[in-house]
């Protein structure tokens, strides 16, 4: 019996070292023996199981009957640890049911984790909610760990320290779910905190840069200020490295090629909080005060050195056969003691986009294996002797074209915009035009055109791998608006500009119009009842022939206008318009090729009947005809027509009709047949200021005059300027084809107060120039946004001793564009105008006039 207690003992004993409650030598006297005995394991059972398999669980501990067992020994420990290592249970013990001479027999004692059957959040709003079911990816079913509890809440306050709430606190409850066995609900109880902003930011070290300027290089790590209201002065790690960087990359450039960032701090600067609570404190119940501290704002001190500044001293060129040194130093253009900055060497070098490069220089001649590398052979006090390494290697030509993504549109359109070739040299000059055509087709994602040109060098080739996006590109009009005399106008169009009229025979590709040849088809109704209707038709083939970037445009447009109340067909007041046009463009190669020009000839018939809003017609009836020849020559070099960032577009159109007075006497009061010669220049310029940031700078100029001094300028084709630019109905007069011109800021022409010639006629000369800085909100071609500021001014004559360039109407503002693919363009405009409206241009003002103002466009810029 002694002999059995001893023995029980030292399992006990040992039992208790395995879980930690006794030491080796309080075990060794529990047990009575200091020396293991070995046992034979004679059966294994579990308790504790309610939804775990007892099998499995034997499985798990590798232990199983028969196994020999050293009591104290390893064996029981390392089955402890199996099962806890698998997650499934929180807590094991292990006890001897019994044993029988050298056997023995074990019962493991579990407590089952339970397992995840939902979460839920509390303290936050449900998109931050939903933002954080993304993030931390919860699986439901899964056992609940310790681990697991500990990393989610990890998870979830570093997303709101993230967003600057370093003093946000996560606790997580769990509830029993009754729906499910062994199963829990996860409640994130989440206090966000204040917010925590960086109110200072100190660089220490810097002499030659100012605090400003270094602050400045920093994009997401600013400070924040009562004055800076869009500045969140958050503090992220990973963006504060990147800000780093940017600072040290200004340094570089500006030849301290040696600075470094010494060290960082932050440096929270805590707020004591006090607060009451009702409870027991010191075995006394009532209200006590309690005080607490959180971290109220930041301070980030950064150590700079800045070193010495350097300069380029000598340069000089090895491995260069094609060119020799003077031809090469030239396009490099960085003389003797120019400050030392690698971010100019490296776009001198290899790619400088207001500008040729080295590597270009080469690549544009087929050169694809040329490399250069710059070597600082000497630095000497505060100067840096380099010496350009060239390897110029062999000419590459194109072997093989691949595009990769058009789903929609056929694979001739994409080729017949490539300026690349097969068989011809590689020139990467022509490889990045490629780019911006494929990019301003309209077609395709703008920012996800591909190019990747694969070398091979064992046969000198190259093959290049274009791929593309399709975005939508078909846009359905589905709008109404005021239109003055006309009322309410509705308006239904569809623009097809992705268009295939050879489809169009196999009703299969009617899903829902056949598509895929760049082709464009435009139908439009617009109509008010019987008071107006207007219905237009155009057809545009951008490759006539299929060989040349040829144009042919064939467009039919009718509309009619009731006046008044009677709109009898006979009696009432109307004006009608039949006019057809069609349009011949081709693109030049001279200057260069972004040239273009554009040859039309348009008919018009005007029947007018007791219309008393044209002057030169008696009672407001007669006929009028008009036909113009217009011809247009453009350049367009801007590199993407939803937001551009670069380029410039320029236009000078010029309409005229024959001069019908030369031939018949001038005759001012008839408009039988309409004369004039109408000129107009439009510019705009595109430059990058930092980052996504463009600066466009346009000028706008018309000009309309008559062939015969004595024969007066008609009502057609004149100029009015004011408000969005877009053209409604009544007196506006766009059925006899008047310009409308945007002035933000000021009324649109139909209003009382807006910017009008005597009688409304409109102008005969107009000048504008607009300033706008653009920033982009979001570049999915879904929805392309950006925002804009504006200052703009400009004016119209309706006679040309009138004529001051200076006299301007000004104005600034700030707006939005959002081009949806489906429905084109809307804008967004509020201006504000400085200077008071002299309607007529006779010297008298409008002292009434409203200084700020909405505006709204739809389907076009304002010009």
């Amino acid at each position: 019996m002694k002999f059995l207690i001893n023995r029980v003992g030292a399992l006990v004993a040992t039992l208790l070292l395995v879980c930690g409650a006794l030491s080796p030598v309080e075990a060794q006297k529990a047990g009575g023996a200091g020396e293991p005995e070995r046992y034979q394991i004679g059966g294994i059972s579990f308790t504790g199981t309610r939804y775990l398999d007892p099998n499995t669980l034997i499985g798990i501990t590798g232990l199983k009957v028969g196994d020999p067992v050293s009591i104290p020994g390893e064996e029981l420990g390392k089955a402890i640890r199996r099962l806890w290592d698998q997650g499934i249970v929180g807590d094991v013990n292990v006890s001897i049911d019994r044993t029988e001479g050298s056997r023995i027999f074990l019962t493991f004692d579990v407590k089952e984790r339970p397992r995840l059957s939902n979460f839920t959040f509390s303290g936050i709003g449900k998109t931050q909610a939903d933002d954080l079911k993304n993030k931390i990816k919860l699986i439901r079913g899964k056992v609940v760990t310790d681990a697991l509890l500990s990393n989610t809440s990890e998870q979830v306050r570093k997303f709101f320290t993230n967003k600057g709430f370093l003093n946000a606190k996560v606790n997580v409850t769990q509830q029993p779910d009754s729906t499910l066995p062994n199963s829990v609900v996860l409640t994130y109880n989440v206090n966000r905190g204040e917010k925590v902003h960086i109110t200072d930011i100190d660089f220490v070290g810097n002499s030659a840069v100012k605090d400003g300027k270094l602050k400045s290089k920093m994009k997401k790590t600013k400070e924040k200020k009562p004055y800076k209201f869009l500045n969140a002065g958050k503090f992220q790690r990973k963006e504060f490295e990147d800000d780093k960087e940017s600072v040290l990359a200004y340094y570089n450039a500006q030849g301290y090629r040696d600075a470094v960032v010494v060290s960082d701090s932050l440096i929270s600067i805590p707020q004591t909080r006090s607060y009451l609570w009702l409870g027991t404190e010191n075995g006394k119940f009532g209200i006590h005060r309690a005080t607490e501290q959180d971290i109220d704002k930041l301070a980030l001190r950064i150590r700079v050195d800045e070193g010495p500044k350097y300069y380029f001293r000598n340069i000089t060129w090895s491995g260069n056969y094609l060119y020799d040194n003077r031809t090469l130093a030239s396009i490099l253009g960085i003389k003797e003691g120019s400050v030392y900055s690698k971010e100019t060497l490296d776009k001198r070098l290899n790619y400088n986009p207001t500008g040729q490069d080295i590597t270009s220089l080469y690549m544009n001649d087929g050169y694809l294996f040329f490399q250069i590398e710059p070597i600082e052979t000497k630095v000497e006090g505060d100067s840096i002797d380099i010496e350009m390494r060239l390897t110029e290697g062999v000419q590459a030509r194109i072997k093989d074209i691949n595009i990769a993504g058009n789903t929609k549109t056929s694979d001739h359109v994409v080729r017949r915009e490539l300026r690349t070739l097969p068989g011809e040299k590689f020139n990467r000059e022509l490889l990045i035009r490629s780019q911006r055509e494929l990019a301003s087709l309209g077609y395709f994602d703008p920012e996800k055109v591909g190019i990747n040109p694969v070398p091979n060098q064992a046969d000198g080739t190259v093959d290049i791998n274009y791929t593309v996006e399709e975005k939508p590109s078909d846009q359905i009009t589905l709008s109404g608006g005021w239109g003055g005399f006309a009322g309410f106008i509705g308006t239904v169009g569809l623009v097809f500009n992705n268009f295939s009229l050879r489809k169009a025979g196999n009703f299969s590709n009617w899903r829902p119009v056949p598509a895929g040849d760049g082709q464009r088809l435009a139908l439009n109704v617009q109509a008010n009842g019987i008071q107006y209707q207007a219905y237009s038709f155009s057809f545009t083939e951008p490759w006539l022939g299929g060989r040349k970037r040829n144009s042919l445009t064939v467009s039919l447009n009718k509309s009619i206008q009731r006046v008044g109340t009677n709109f009898d067909v006979n009696t009432g007041s109307s004006i009608k318009v039949n006019s057809a046009s069609v349009s011949l463009g081709r693109y030049l190669r001279w200057p260069d090729d972004y040239f273009s020009l554009s040859n039309s000839l348009s008919i018009s018939q005007y029947k007018l009947k007791n219309y008393p809003y044209l002057q030169g017609f008696a009672n407001g009836t007669g006929n009028a005809n008009n036909i113009t020849f217009n011809t247009t020559l453009s350049r367009n070099s801007t590199d993407n027509p939803t937001y551009t960032r670069r380029g410039s577009a320029l236009s000078l159109s010029v309409n005229l009709t024959p001069p019908y007075s030369a031939f018949k006497g001038a005759h001012p009061s008839v408009n039988e047949w309409v004369e004039f010669h109408k000129w107009m220049f439009d510019a705009s310029w595109f430059t990058p200021i930092v980052g996504k940031l463009v600066l466009n700078t346009r000028a706008h100029f018309g000009f309309i005059g008559s062939y015969n001094s004595s024969r007066a300028i008609g009502p057609f084709e004149r100029f009015k300027l004011g408000g969005s630019g877009l053209a409604s109905g009544g007196q506006n007069n766009f059925l006899v084809g008047t310009e409308f011109v945007g002035l933000r800021g000021y009324d649109d022409p139909t209003d009382a107060n807006a910017i009008q010639n005597p009688n409304g006629s409109g102008g005969v000369a107009y000048n504008k120039y607009v300033m706008e800085l653009r920033y982009p909100v979001s570049l999915n071609p879904a929805a392309t946004v950006y925002v804009l500021s504006f200052a703009e001014a400009g004016n119209s004559f309706d006679q040309y001793s009138k004529y001051n360039p200076y006299k301007l109407y000004r104005s600034v503002g700030v707006g939005a564009r959002i081009f949806m693919s489906a429905f084109g363009l809307l804008g967004f405009d509020y201006g504000y105008g400085f200077d008071p409206v002299d309607r007529y241009n006779t010297g008298a003002t409008q002292p009434a006039q409203e200084k700020g103002h909405f505006h709204f466009i739809i389907g076009q810029q304002i010009r």
